[in-house]
């Protein structure tokens, strides 16, 4: 896995188990935004040779969605607004213009997502196992699919230009840290 330079801070968990509806409507959002993200990769000339791969990440994370709007039926919770994560909104706002940097970067960032919600989602499932059964076992299930789309993306990036895209991922996890740092008021997955 993927070594964060710093860990995910110590507020986070206590303010997602306090607000699991507003999570749920956050988590099916990012799923959403997984598939389109996938997607639009699709448009660079360096990954239509992974067009099939992107399209099967694309297709996991509808599958993803779906079983997240389910939760929200069965719970009663409305699918409201999304709300806009800072952490992902500055790794987004780091991606370079032209098609070399920006391909390599949006995979870096997409992986980055991937595994933050890996280390995340087992945090949660471990949490809930005595007070919501269910939701643990759900956020169990993804763990594997998370470790592995981060793995993807990286793999992909790699193979576009291996030294670019390491120098990135470095500069990328320098980002990433100080973002978590600056933490999020707002009950969120990111």
């Amino acid at each position: 896995m993927l070594l964060f330079r710093t860990p995910i801070p110590d507020d986070w968990l206590p303010k997602i188990l306090a607000h699991l509806p507003e999570v749920l409507v956050d988590h099916a959002h990012l799923e959403r935004k997984a598939a389109t993200s996938a997607l639009n990769l699709e448009k660079f000339r360096q990954l239509h040779s992974r067009v099939h791969e992107l399209n099967a990440i694309a297709i996991e994370e509808l599958q993803h969605f779906e079983l997240v709007l389910g939760l929200l039926r069965e719970r009663g919770i409305p699918l409201n607004e999304p709300k806009p994560s800072p952490w992902i909104r500055g790794l987004m706002r780091a991606i370079r213009p032209g098609i070399q940097g920006q391909v390599i970067d949006h995979l870096v960032v997409c992986s980055l997502i991937e595994g933050r919600s890996c280390e995340k989602f087992q945090l949660l499932a471990q949490a809930l196992a005595p007070i919501d059964p269910a939701l643990s076992r759900f956020y169990a299930g993804l763990v594997e699919s998370e470790g592995n789309h981060y793995a993807s993306y990286l793999i992909m990036a790699r193979h576009i230009d291996l030294e670019e895209t390491d120098r990135r991922l470095d500069w990328f996890l320098d980002l990433e840290a100080e973002l978590t740092r600056q933490g999020n008021p707002e009950p969120m997955l990111h």
